[in-house]
């Protein structure tokens, strides 16, 4: 018991900077003789805390001696925060009250320098989504979700959650599908109901595509190549590597970028309306132009 109060009072001056006898008797339950006696303590152990008599006295610790024998670097430190903070969007108490005591030890402010929001606007729900799913992958508890899949398809699946992962501006559950018998990766926001069972499973790693399947995949992304007014300069930086991106003496955007061509293309290209013109493939551009007049005949009044 002694030992846990002696850490805490020096986590609290490391927070607060200073506090006197009573204010540390009052807080930890017990006499102002025994906060002294925990102050001799743990100046015994080599801790640098001293008090101060007068108007502003206190009981301190030597400034900066837990950054001066820190073995993490200010950049580590910082990556350690910024981890911490991701975290916290999620709402775990835990990791807000980690994050507060790495604060206080590493000596950096951590209040109004980062804010991590994942959901999507609007959404209020993609949060509490991601904390089930995040807790079925840690106590490995079997999942029921239904699924809308990217070529239209709604169904039940269960799936056993492997790991979450973030990945371009999506999280993405990776899972074995008992359903399918194979492995999976979902898009969470294409989740639209999940349960969390009561059935356990074994833990066990994802298994990446094989090579021959990643040479399969390959075949099904062609390069095409958009053309974008100047104006669209925030949706192509947004959704495209400026890699991909060449800039045209008029402001124009040319994008060119190997895309898988499917049903969800077709949407994709769609979905800029009249701000994108395909140079190629011919096909591609031929194609878009029938889905669009096949649109305005079934919207036309």
């Amino acid at each position: 018991m002694q030992e846990s109060r002696l850490f805490k009072i020096v986590y609290h001056l490391l927070e607060k900077g200073q506090a006197t006898a009573k204010e540390l008797a009052e807080k930890f339950e017990v006499s102002v003789r025994t906060i002294y006696r925990d102050i001799d303590a743990l100046s015994q152990a080599g801790i640098p805390i001293y008090t101060e008599t007068g108007r502003n006295g206190g009981i301190h610790l030597m400034n900066n001696f837990v950054l001066n024998k820190a073995i993490l670097s200010e950049e580590e430190k910082q990556e350690i925060l910024i981890a911490l903070h991701s975290m916290n969007i999620v709402q775990n108490i835990n990791s807000s009250q980690t994050l507060q005591k790495l604060s206080a030890i590493f000596n950096i402010n951590s209040e109004n320098w980062l804010e991590v929001d994942f959901s999507r606007w609007g959404n209020n729900t993609d949060n509490e989504k991601f904390e089930l799913l995040k807790s079925a992958v840690i106590h490995q508890k079997c999942v029921k979700i239904t699924y809308a899949s990217s070529y239209g398809e709604i169904s039940e699946r269960i799936v056993q959650p492997l790991k979450m992962t973030y990945k371009s501006i999506a999280w993405y559950l990776k899972a074995y599908c008992k359903t399918k018998q194979d492995y999976r990766i979902f898009k969470l926001s294409r989740i639209i109901n999940l349960e969390v069972l009561a059935d356990s499973f074994s833990k066990c790693s994802f298994r990446e595509p094989k090579k021959e399947q990643k040479k399969e995949l390959e075949q099904i992304h062609n390069t095409i190549v958009l053309r974008f007014p100047k104006n669209m300069s925030y949706r192509v930086y947004d959704e495209f590597d400026k890699t991909q991106i060449t800039m045209q003496k008029n402001g124009d955007f040319i994008v060119s970028a190997k895309i898988p061509e499917n049903e969800w293309l077709i949407g994709y290209l769609l979905s800029f309306g009249t701000k994108v013109e395909i140079i190629k493939p011919t096909y591609l551009k031929n194609m878009i132009a029938e889905y669009a007049k096949k649109i305005y005949e079934k919207n036309k009044s």
